[in-house]
């Protein structure tokens, strides 16, 4: 991957990864309730978790796309298309209502959240999609899950040491629509990126 490429995918994995939903919620709730050292386990074995099965999911991608070399360039469309839809659904979103329960923070309850988080599934699957080629490069795919998973450490870790202010912000109807509008703007460029650059290189 070249530097455009990783800036282009940090930009794509900011606002899915920082805005509100399963994962995020889970941490800041239990952060503002048990304090950051008391996540901590929990963080490592949702991150764990994850790099391994971004890894996997990327395999999977990389055996897929060898045999439909001629029709990737549409399911890289369709999935520009998607992240157009996903900066719309920002843009409608209004207050994110907080149903995360405050549960004691283990290892083990960090890699059940992952293997039940459909986001991160949707994610992950659209990321390889969108920057994963057909030269099945083990090197590129390695590169990718370690980017998608240290993005996502950093997200987790701050929505857990500012999840009260944070929480506090998204009940609040206005701000709410003003992160929202700025994750759609952010979304909606990658997009607009992958459909006009991506696609005619």
């Amino acid at each position: 991957m070249n530097f455009v490429e990783i800036l282009a995918l940090l930009v794509f994995l900011f606002p899915l990864a920082f805005s509100p939903g399963p994962g995020n919620m889970f941490f800041a709730a239990n952060g503002a309730k048990f304090g950051f050292v008391d996540t901590l386990s929990a963080n490592f074995g949702y991150h764990l978790a994850t790099i391994l099965i971004t890894f996997f999911i990327g395999l999977g991608f990389s055996l897929f796309f060898s045999f439909i070399k001629n029709q990737y360039q549409y399911i890289q469309i369709l999935g520009s298309l998607y992240v157009i839809y996903l900066a719309y659904k920002f843009y409608k979103a209004g207050t994110y209502n907080e149903n995360a329960k405050n549960l004691n923070c283990t290892f083990m309850d960090g890699v059940v959240l992952l293997l039940f988080n459909p986001k991160a599934y949707v994610i992950i699957s659209l990321m390889f999609t969108m920057f994963l080629d057909n030269s099945q490069n083990i090197f590129k795919i390695i590169l990718i899950s370690l980017i998608f998973t240290v993005n996502n450490c950093v997200s987790f870790t701050l929505w857990t040491l500012f999840g009260d202010l944070i929480g506090a912000k998204f009940r609040n109807k206005k701000y709410s629509k003003i992160l929202n509008n700025m994750f759609s703007l952010m979304l909606f460029l990658v997009g607009i990126w992958m459909l006009t650059i991506r696609n005619s290189v």
